[in-house]
């Protein structure tokens, strides 16, 4: 997805809410920019489009998106 999960619009909100989402865990050395890196019905999901990218699940967080207030 690639979007800063703070910049979302209300419309994109909605379509996220119920879903879980992945984060890529950052440390000092990286930038704080929050990106949403993937999508998906479950944690399960998520770390199997991040394996299929190649990419370390373990450098990820998961977490419910909730539906905007």
């Amino acid at each position: 997805m690639g979007r800063e999960i703070d910049r979302l619009t209300l419309a994109e909100q909605i379509v996220l809410a119920g879903n879980w989402v992945g984060l890529e865990i950052y440390t000092p050395d990286t930038l704080p920019v929050r990106t949403i890196a993937v999508v998906g019905s479950s944690v399960a999901d998520c770390i199997r489009q991040l394996t299929a990218r190649k990419q370390d699940p373990r450098r990820f967080e998961f977490r419910p998106f909730k539906r905007p207030l």
